[in-house]
């Protein structure tokens, strides 16, 4: 079979970038031909990520590349992770093959991209309507660094949705995602359920529990992910501990000087990027493993990952992190943004190691069991040989819905909202 990936990126960045070279390197080793459709290089990992693929091509000109694209590959199916373009998302449906779409975020559905309350930060459970103009003000975004205000479409985002319907499957990492786009119009019965993860096996190393105390947080420093909350529930912990911040994100210095307001300065040590080898020994080294995110996470990959080291997880229940984290069982799922339970459960892994060894052993074997890539990926093979048995019915293009809002309230033109 030939695959053709496609992704605004090259090279590893995030959890986006594991998964893409995770599942193209697994299909690789099971003969299929694996090439890439990205955009702009990161500047990470992109010697491992040339490798992996049999042939890449540059997004660059927009349709003319994705037009070479094909004709040079002539894939048997697309598998698309992140694309910005429209444009080019509308230009491989209308191509003669199958496309099955992978759902990293909130992104396709969401006109701010995370699915919660900027002031409140409250998780969002509405679909896509008129309430993300109003009372959401989605249309008001920001850049991918956070410096600048942008507009964002509501006519566009409501063409996203209408254009990912037409792929053959969509591929999430949780129920809670498949409700989510259900939610938003997507036939339950093309969407499938996939979380590949590069699991050590039962006879790795696994975490020390060190009288070091060291708990440990991974992940980008943003607003949604919550460490200002979790240096607040630090600060309730009575027992000696080190924390480790391992990222970098917009939110850093924010919380740089909020844990020092808290008297955490010699306890939190905020670390920047970290290569996989200094991440790993930070794994090795710990004693619980924390998850302090507020946005609701499509799956929170980090648990999962942690786990494969034997480590218990204490995290807040946000989006599809129940779905992994059993409460009492592998760590401690903790009501939304509850500081003070957060406190108490770290607290209480702390003192009693031998209970948090017990959960951290059930949480690998967990992992190990139901998401090592060997056998998820074996399932996408599946998905992906079903759909080439399907036949392939492009429909006609449908004009735009006339949006009523634009009618009743035109002064809100100039807000963006198009």
């Amino acid at each position: 079979m030939k695959i053709l990936l496609v992704h605004d990126r090259f090279g590893g960045l995030g959890g986006a970038e594991v998964n893409i070279e995770l599942t193209a390197s697994e299909l690789k080793d099971r003969g299929h031909r694996i090439a890439l459709l990205h955009g702009p290089r990161t500047g990470k990992n992109e010697n491992e990520w040339s490798q992996t693929f049999d042939e890449c091509f540059d997004l660059g000109t927009g349709r003319g590349s994705l037009a070479a694209a094909l004709k040079a590959f002539q894939p048997d199916v697309a598998y698309v992770h992140k694309l910005d373009s429209l444009d080019l998302l509308e230009g491989l449906l209308d191509a003669d093959l199958p496309v099955v779409r992978m759902v990293h975020d909130h992104q396709m559905y969401c006109m701010r991209g995370y699915k919660y309350n900027y002031f409140t930060r409250k998780p969002c459970t509405r679909s896509a309507s008129l309430h993300c103009i109003f009372p959401c003000l989605g249309f008001l975004g920001r850049d991918s660094k956070n410096r600048r205000l942008q507009w964002v479409s509501y006519r566009a985002k409501k063409r996203e949705i209408r254009l990912n319907q037409r792929c053959q499957r969509l591929v999430v990492y949780s129920e809670y995602s498949k409700q989510e786009l259900v939610r938003n119009g997507f036939d339950p019965e093309k969407i499938f359920i996939h979380v590949p993860i590069r699991c050590h096996g039962e006879t790795a190393p696994i975490a020390s529990f060190s009288d070091r105390n060291l708990i440990l947080f991974a992940g980008q420093i943003i607003r949604g992910k919550g460490v200002d909350s979790l240096l607040e529930a630090l600060a309730k912990v009575r027992v000696p501990f080190e924390c480790l911040i391992l990222g970098e994100g917009h939110h850093r210095a924010y919380c740089e000087s909020l844990a020092g307001k808290l008297g955490l300065a010699d306890r939190v040590k905020f670390t920047g990027h970290v290569s996989s080898e200094q991440m790993a020994a930070a794994y090795l080294d710990a004693s619980v493993f924390v998850v302090s995110s507020l946005w609701p996470e499509p799956f929170g990959m980090v648990g999962p990952e942690a786990m494969r080291y034997g480590l218990p997880v204490v995290a807040f229940d946000a989006g599809g992190i129940r779905e992994w984290l059993t409460d009492g069982e592998n760590g401690f799922l903790v009501p939304w943004n509850d500081k003070t339970l957060f406190a108490a459960r770290i607290e209480e892994l702390l003192r009693h190691k031998q209970l948090a060894r017990s959960m951290g052993e059930r949480g690998r074997f967990r992992v190990n069991r139901e998401y090592a890539s060997s056998r998820q990926v074996a399932r996408l093979e599946q998905l992906f040989e079903e759909v080439l048995r399907e036949p392939q019915i492009k429909p006609f293009p449908q004009p735009a819905p006339t949006i009523p809002l634009a009618d009743s309230c035109v002064s809100l033109n100039g807000l963006g909202i198009t």
